[in-house]
C-alpha cells in the first residue's frame, strides 16, 4: 500500500471521517513515545517510528472497532501499541540480518551498532505493553502478548531454517503464521476489544487478520525477488543473501531442479542474488505465489463479519484489496 493517495486514502475515506482523526492521534502518541526516553534512545526510537510505513496494523485496529468510540483514548493506545511491537521486531530483525537499510534508510544497527539497536527494539516492546496496560483489560494484553510470543517463535524458526534450500511450503507458511499473521490477528482483536465488543467480537475478526497477514507476507517475499530497489528500499534477493528461503524459491525449486541443488551459503554477493532472482522469475514461480496470496485475500474477504457497520465492512474489504495493490 502507498502512504500517500491510492489504497490507503480510499480505505480511510471508506471507514468514515473519524478514521483519519484517530490515525493522526496514533501518530502523535507514537512521536511522544519515540521522543520520551533520553536523547540517545529517543534519536533511534524516534527515527524508527518516523520511518513510518503503511501503518496498516494501527489502521486494522481502528477499523475493527466497528465505528466511532467515545472516549477513544484506549483505542488509540491499542493501535499505537501494535505499531510499536511491529517497529521493535523490525529493529531486532535488522540486527539478526545485519541489514544496512530499512525502507531506504540506514537501520539503527547500521548507524549506531548492535547494542543500540537491541536496546531500541527492547524499549519499543516495553513501551507497547506499558501503553496497553493503561487500558486495564487483560484480554487486550493477552492478545498482544500471544502475538509477541509468536513473533519470537517465528524468528527462532527462521534462524533454524537459515540457508536450508529444502524447506517445505508447509514449513514456510508456519513461519509466516508466526512472524506476520499473528500480529495482524492481534490488531483486529485489539480493535474489537478496545471498543468494548468483547471476546466474541474479537474472535470473529481473527481469521480475517490471519489471512491478510499471510497474503501480506507472501507478496512481500515476491517483492524481494521482483521489486526494484527504489520501491522496496533494498536490493533484490536480500532474503537469499540472509539465508532466508521463501515461497518464490520453494516454488521455483520445484520447476528448476538446479535451484534445489544450490547451497544458499554460496550466495554471498548481490550480483549472485540478482542472478538467482532472474532464474526464479523465469520459472513462473512468482505468478504461482501471487495466486496463493490472492486465495488468502479472497478467504479474508469471505470471513468479514456481515454484522459490521457498512462503512467498516467496506473499509476492511478495501484493506484486503490493498494488500494486493502493493504488489501491482
Amino acid at each position: 500500500m502507498s502512504e500517500a493517495g491510492g489504497p490507503v486514502t480510499a480505505i480511510v475515506h471508506a471507514g468514515g471521517p473519524h478514521v483519519l482523526g484517530l490515525l493522526e492521534r496514533v501518530e502523535v502518541l507514537l512521536r511522544e513515545v519515540g521522543g520520551g526516553h533520553g536523547p540517545v534512545l529517543a534519536e533511534h526510537a524516534g527515527s524508527t517510528i518516523a520511518a513510518g510505513g503503511k501503518r496498516l496494523r494501527p489502521l486494522l485496529v481502528i477499523l475493527a472497532a466497528a465505528g466511532e468510540v467515545h472516549p477513544a483514548d484506549g483505542l488509540v493506545r491499542a493501535a499505537a501499541a501494535v505499531e510499536l511491537v511491529h517497529s521493535a521486531t523490525l529493529v531486532h530483525d535488522d540486527v539478526l540480518d545485519v541489514a544496512p537499510l530499512r525502507r531506504g534508510r540506514p537501520t539503527v544497527f547500521a548507524s549506531a551498532g548492535r547494542d543500540a539497536a537491541k536496546q531500541t527494539g527492547d524499549l519499543l516492546f516495553a513501551r507497547a505493553f506499558a501503553l496497553l496496560a493503561a487500558n486495564e483489560d487483560l484480554e487486550q494484553v493477552r492478545a498482544l502478548s500471544n502475538a509477541g510470543s509468536a513473533l519470537a517463535g517465528g524468528e527462532l524458526l527462521q534462524r533454524a531454517d537459515a540457508f536450508d534450500a529444502t524447506i517445505t511450503r508447509e514449513r514456510y507458511l508456519r513461519r509466516c503464521e508466526l512472524k506476520t499473521a499473528r500480529l495482524f490477528e492481534a490488531a483486529c482483536m485489539l480493535g474489537a476489544l478496545a471498543a468494548g465488543g468483547g471476546v466474541a467480537a474479537a474472535e470473529a475478526l481473527r481469521e480475517f487478520g490471519r489471512r491478510i497477514g499471510l497474503a501480506f507476507q507472501i507478496l512481500d517475499d515476491v517483492l524481494d525477488v521482483a521489486g526494484p530497489a527504489e520501491r522496496t528500499g533494498k536490493h533484490r534477493g536480500t532474503d537469499l543473501l540472509d539465508g532466508t528461503v521463501t515461497l518464490p524459491f520453494i516454488l521455483a525449486r520445484e520447476r528448476d531442479p538446479g535451484l534445489g541443488a544450490l547451497d544458499p551459503r554460496e550466495i554471498v554477493e548481490p550480483d549472485q542474488a540478482e542472478a538467482i532472482c532472474d532464474r526464479i522469475v523465469a520459472t513462473g514461480a512468482l505468478d504461482e505465489a501471487r495466486t496463493m496470496a490472492l486465495q488468502h485475500v479472497a478467504a479474508a474477504k469471505a470471513v468479514v463479519p456481515g454484522g459490521l457497520p457498512a462503512r467498516e465492512r467496506a473499509a476492511l474489504l478495501l484493506v484486503a484489496d490493498g494488500v494486493v495493490a502493493r504488489y501491482a
